[in-house]
């Protein structure tokens, strides 16, 4: 696989084992700037895997990752944890925050880490997560919010930086079935407001009509089947939304 000239991070013949275990094999891909890619497939067929790979989280044992010109394959860990954390945003299943943190501190954390003043940080965490309609909720503890609203934080926090991709993992695997739309929705929309490019793992093809610009299939390690075009295009052949963000 050779890199189209709009492909902004792209993978060519990924290969990466769990134990002894093939968990992705061959597998290239690019993804545009600004393209909301989904990744789908059964439970275990490697989406968590490549999105790591992607995302210099994991190093595969062959092939070749490269994002912006920049070879993730081959940078230092610590390099590859700097590129993350200016760069990339990460959404997993579980919102992971900070307990002993308010929301809009959970949400901020991407910029205190990088150095941004208290005040700026603090302002740019509660404009996301007013956007994310979570904004009075700045001021509570994880422990104090519903799930839905926790995820909502953790999309904040993915976001709040600017990144130029934001890598999210099953983001609506424990939200009951009436959040899940929604929450993609919200997560999607923000990022196309801010030309933010996503690659979204997910279970369910289904979940990603009208959502994503392009899903690619993953079975047992490899990719399957050619890619799908969104299944609903606004204006500008992106996916219609009716959320403002």
């Amino acid at each position: 696989m050779v890199a189209a000239p709009e492909d902004l991070l792209w993978a060519r013949g990924l290969h990466y084992e769990h134990e002894g275990s093939p968990a992705l094999q061959d597998v290239s891909v690019g993804v545009r700037e600004g393209e909301i890619l989904s990744v789908v497939g059964p439970r275990g067929c490697g989406k968590s895997t490549l999105l790591g790979c992607l995302s210099g989280r994991l190093v595969p044992v062959r092939g070749e990752v490269w994002f912006n010109s920049v070879p993730l394959h081959t940078l230092s860990e610590s390099a590859r944890e700097r590129l993350r954390l200016d760069r990339f945003g990460w959404i997993g299943s579980e919102p992971q925050l900070l307990p002993e943190l308010t929301a809009w501190e959970n949400a901020a954390l991407p910029l205190l880490l990088a150095g941004s003043g208290h005040r700026a940080a603090r302002r740019a965490a509660c404009e996301w997560l007013d956007r994310l309609d979570v904004g009075d909720c700045a001021r509570k503890r994880p422990g104090a919010l519903l799930q839905a609203q926790r995820q909502r934080v953790a999309i904040a926090r993915a976001l709040v930086h600017s990144p130029t991709v934001v890598f999210a993992d099953e983001p609506t695997a424990p939200l009951h079935q009436a959040d899940r739309a929604q929450v993609l929705r919200t997560l999607t929309t923000a990022a196309r407001s801010h030309r933010i490019t996503v690659v979204l793992a997910t279970g369910q093809e289904t979940r990603m009509a009208g959502v994503a610009d392009r899903t690619i299939t993953l079975v047992d390690g490899r990719r399957v089947g050619v890619d799908t075009p969104a299944a609903s295009t606004g204006p500008e052949g992106r996916a219609a939304c009716s959320l403002s963000v």
